[in-house]
């Protein structure tokens, strides 16, 4: 079997499952961000009321309020407030108020995702937590509301696809980078309702950080997962944040394959999306000179460690250009306070860059909003129309090492050429 095979036989209590084959499934981990204030509108609107309802297990279930940090408007803090109230009454355990950080960020950072674990989200990014060997994968609230009562869910088992990453990845060459390529050349839709497993040398080599940005993106594939073997690395990090026994998952050696495709990562260029989709790819070198207003680091696909002190190695001694604006947002408190430790945001500061609090609103239109005819480069999962602000502005999608580049030169340029 593959992992996805395995993980969900082992959730449903069978020995064996196949591709297109439905389960009930046991969930490990359910996460709600800050629609979480819908699960009461649900049962408000069923009929059920709160003293009949429950969580089917207080360890089990996560409730971060990320999407619209701090609150800027009255009927967004109406909403938060009664998440809060509701929280109290469920009994939730685990509740990340407005400070921890962006959802996906929090959950790896704070111990809530195991390798070999069964985790859904009421969000689409959910496939993140595959970088941690975790079958991981974004559900509705409807849906949700089943799960925090009965502590399962239906599936149906997916065929698995896989991608194998050879050779070494170029300098200023990431993760993003090869996310990009294949939307570009296979389409957005290549995985649809598919597992995707990750493989090969560069993931082997690749960093945690590097690996989060693949499983984040890959449900802008049409993934319902998006997998990797766990290692030392993921199995060190996972101890280094909780204390809780997990048991990784890898696939057989004759496990069977939907599809498997093969790309040589040494002759990858840095890639850039057009608007308005993550599928609209062309190298960054075909497409250099287009003028930009506004760059992007940050959003759960990005803003970790990783991605900062990229930015920042690469602005020592250089200003950001006099016409963009220039945003960066760690995903949580956690990195924030590791970026300062180690100068990264007082060289980020010097050179022009604006910095946020971790949240989702740069990526979601609710902080650094464009205006009409606005362009934005951004290391950002999505840019589809309107999703930061004017439908009439442009968003470009790119790797933090091209933001950065971008900035630097107010146009849309590749970072070798800056370095």
């Amino acid at each position: 079997m593959t992992i996805v095979e395995k993980i969900l036989a082992r959730a449903s209590g069978k020995n064996r499952v196949s591709p297109n084959e439905y389960v009930t499934a046991k969930i490990d981990v359910a996460m709600m961000p800050e629609n979480f204030r819908l699960l009461n509108t649900i049962l408000s609107k069923s009929g059920i009321r709160g003293e009949n309802y429950r969580i089917w297990d207080p360890e089990k279930f996560v409730v971060i309020t990320d999407h619209r940090v701090p609150p800027a408007s009255i009927a967004t803090a109406e909403n938060q407030k009664s998440s809060r109230e509701f929280a109290r009454e469920l009994g939730v355990k685990y509740f990340y108020d407005v400070f921890p950080g962006v959802c996906h960020q929090v959950m790896v950072g704070k111990g809530h995702v195991l390798p070999g674990s069964l985790i859904v989200g009421a969000d689409s990014h959910t496939t993140t937590y595959g970088a941690l060997n975790a079958a991981a994968t974004g559900i509705g609230a409807s849906e949700m509301a089943y799960v925090v009562y009965t502590g399962e869910l239906w599936f149906r088992v997916p065929q698995t696809i896989k991608f194998e990453i050879t050779g070494r990845l170029q300098d200023f060459v990431s993760s993003k980078d090869i996310i990009l390529h294949i939307a570009g050349k296979y389409g957005t839709d290549i995985a649809q309702y598919k597992a995707i497993e990750w493989t090969g040398p560069v993931v082997e080599e690749m960093s945690l950080d590097g690996r989060l940005t693949m499983g984040n993106m890959s449900v802008e594939l049409g993934a319902k997962f998006g997998l990797f073997k766990a290692d030392q690395k993921t199995n060190e990090f996972v101890k280094a944040r909780t204390d809780k026994e997990f048991v990784p998952v890898e696939s057989d050696p004759d496990a069977e394959y939907a599809e498997s495709y093969f790309i040589d990562g040494s002759v990858l260029e840095p890639q850039v999306a057009l608007p308005h989709s993550v599928g609209n790819v062309k190298k960054v070198s075909d497409v250099g000179g287009v003028k930009i207003d506004q760059a992007v680091i940050a959003s759960c696909c990005h803003g970790r460690i990783e991605d900062l002190e990229t930015a920042a190695e690469m602005l020592k001694g250089k200003k950001v250009h006099s016409g963009v604006r220039f945003y960066a947002a760690p995903a949580s408190w956690d990195i924030f306070k590791e970026a300062v430790d180690k100068g990264i945001i007082g060289t980020l500061i010097d050179a022009g860059v604006m910095i946020g609090n971790p949240s989702c609103g740069f990526c979601t239109g609710f902080q650094g909003v464009l205006a009409k005819g606005e362009r934005c480069i951004a290391a950002t999962p999505r840019n589809f129309k309107g999703r930061m602000g004017s439908p009439e502005a442009e968003i470009y999608l790119a790797s933090p090492e091209t933001v950065t580049a971008s900035a630097i030169k107010g146009e849309i340029t590749d970072p070798r050429e800056v370095m």
